[in-house]
C-alpha cells in the first residue's frame, strides 16, 4: 500500500509514480517509491461449456491470446468493469458472474487482477474496440485452454490462474474443481 504520507512525483497515462521517505533500521532515512495503475479485469466467459478466447493484437505487440478483460475505469467497481470490457470486446453478456479470484501480483506497485467468471453468456451487439486494438474471438474446451496455457501460447493470463489450469491438467481434482466452477459439469 501506498502511504499516506507519500507524493506523487509523476502522473502518466498508465501509472503514477509516488515517493517518501522511509526511516531504515539504522536511523537513517532513505526514498521509497511505488507505481500506481487502474486497477484489471479478466474474464472466463462461459457459453454451451465452452470458453471464450480472444486473439489479440496491439501496436507495437505480436499477436497474442488472452481473455476477455481490462482497465476498470476510475470509479468503477470491479464488476462493472468487468462486464463493460466483456461488452465492448466481444460482443458479449452474462446474467451470472462470479469472482474467483483478486490479487495484487506484484508487491512495488498498487494495482489489482479481478478474475471473474460469467456464465452462460449471449451475444448482444458488435463489440466496440479501442483504436489500438484487434480482436477475434475463439470458442474453446477446458482442455484446450489448458493445452494453450501449458504449451506457453496463451501467457497474458492471470498468474495465479495459470498456474491452476496447468495443474488441472496433471490433477484430477484439480481438474473436476474448475469444472464445477465454470458451470461445465
Amino acid at each position: 500500500m501506498i502511504p499516506e504520507n507519500a507524493k506523487k512525483v509523476f502522473s502518466g497515462v498508465l501509472f503514477d509514480v509516488y515517493q517518501w521517505p522511509q526511516e531504515m533500521f539504522d536511523g537513517t532515512t532513505e526514498t521509497f517509491e511505488m507505481l500506481a495503475r487502474q486497477d484489471t479485469a479478466e474474464v472466463l466467459a462461459i457459453k454451451e461449456g465452452k470458453i471464450l478466447l480472444q486473439k489479440q493484437e496491439q501496436p507495437r505487440k505480436p499477436l497474442f491470446y488472452c481473455l476477455p478483460g481490462g482497465r476498470i475505469e476510475k470509479g468503477e467497481e470491479s464488476l462493472d468493469g468487468a462486464k463493460r470490457e466483456l461488452l465492448e470486446e466481444t460482443g458479449f453478456v452474462s446474467p451470472e458472474w462470479i469472482l474467483y479470484r483478486q490479487t495484487r501480483p506484484l508487491s512495488k506497485m498498487e494495482w489489482q487482477i479481478f478474475v471473474y467468471v460469467a456464465r452462460n453468456v449471449t451475444y448482444q451487439q458488435v463489440p466496440h474496440l479501442d483504436a489500438g486494438e484487434w480482436i477475434e474471438i475463439e470458442w474453446v474446451t477446458l482442455d484446450e485452454l489448458i493445452d494453450l496455457v501449458d504449451g506457453g501460447k496463451l501467457a497474458w493470463i492471470e498468474q495465479d490462474l495459470r498456474l491452476e489450469l496447468v495443474r488441472a491438467k496433471y490433477h484430477a481434482p484439480a481438474k473436476e474443481g474448475l469444472k464445477r466452477l465454470l458451470g461445465l459439469l
